[in-house]
């Protein structure tokens, strides 16, 4: 049976293996033989967490330009493997640095790609893709006809199974060609506190707009979000007020997101804000201006000041948690 290539996704800062990747050799898992493709040092812990979800191989390689040109690098070696294996898919997080490396993979293999699928099955003509459509009011299926499928998934619509296996690993040495390594970073500019997950796959969501008022009441957003397990964004105003960074900025010139819960708060959500998060499982909205278009699209809307409604959410929390 064919392998089934998995691009891990360690955007975290301590390099963990985060819940996209557990997602990801999943649904691998059910066309073939998942490789895990590490881009770094074969560290103990990946490797017993990559295994704990299915990866029978890892494919690893630490090269200072996979840090230095996180796209073009990728690129290279995923297409050295897929020269070097003939895998039944490739199949990478749907993100943006996923999006953009997926593209420049197709493209340079001539595959078919299909992006944002939500689901997977095994077909005797290839692996078939589920993709959502108007809101979940539809399911796609697609199959890619050319070349070796290149698949971006929708991490947050799959639920982690594990399937632990002892995987056997592999070092990759290859040679990157001039074009990628000619380039430099040769200043790096903070653009505030450090993210704490990946917004595009991201299962649970806060976000802040012009209605907190203040950057000080915008620490809310954070702090929601940390009760919660998920990840803090913002919309444009919040961004352009300086309140967030812009790579946490959601709206179509920023990040899309795709989670099951969305928290809106002091959002009154314009047509770019609402065509970035309305794909969201469950929207909650909450906004004192009861005209605001995002109780629209919001399964549940709060009318009322975030500064009150919040504090008190934040402390129902806490009293559920210990209580458990």
């Amino acid at each position: 049976m064919k392998p089934v290539l998995v691009l891990v996704d360690q955007a975290t800062a301590d390099r963990s293996v985060p819940r996209s990747t557990d997602a990801l050799l999943t649904l691998a898992r059910r066309i073939g033989p998942p490789t895990a493709v590490l881009c770094g040092p074969p560290d103990p812990s990946a490797i017993v967490a990559l295994g704990r979800y299915g990866a029978t191989t890892i494919a690893t390689i630490a090269r200072p330009e996979l840090a230095e040109h996180p796209a073009a690098a990728r690129v290279e070696l995923l297409t050295h493997l897929v020269r070097r294996d003939a895998p039944a898919a490739v199949l990478i997080a749907s993100d943006r640095l996923g999006q953009e490396i997926a593209a420049r993979l197709a493209a340079r293999l001539g595959s078919g790609l299909i992006s944002d699928a939500v689901d997977l099955r095994r077909d005797v003509d290839g692996p078939v893709a589920v993709q959502s459509a108007l809101l979940g009011a539809y399911r796609v299926e697609s199959r890619v006809t050319a070349g070796v499928p290149v698949l971006t998934i929708r991490t947050d619509a799959v639920e982690p199974l594990p399937a632990p296996v002892q995987p056997s690993v592999r070092r990759v040495d290859i040679g990157f060609p001039a074009g990628v390594r000619a380039v430099r970073r040769i200043a790096r500019r903070p653009g505030g506190t450090e993210v704490s997950g990946d917004l595009a796959t991201a299962a649970i969501v806060v976000a802040g707009g012009r209605g907190l008022g203040s950057q000080e009441s915008f620490a809310l957003v954070g702090a929601l979000a940390e009760a919660l397990h998920g990840t803090a964004g913002g919309s444009h105003a919040a961004t352009e007020l300086g309140w967030c960074p812009r790579r946490e900025q959601i709206d179509q010139l920023g990040t899309i997101v795709h989670p099951r819960l969305y928290l809106a708060l002091g959002i009154s959500g314009s047509v770019r804000h609402r065509a970035a998060m309305q794909h969201a499982e469950t929207i909650v909205a909450i906004d004192r201006n009861p005209a605001a278009p995002i109780f629209d699209l919001a399964d549940l809307g709060v009318v009322g000041d975030v500064h009150r409604v919040v504090p008190e959410l934040l402390a129902e929390i806490s009293r559920r948690k210990a209580t458990r």
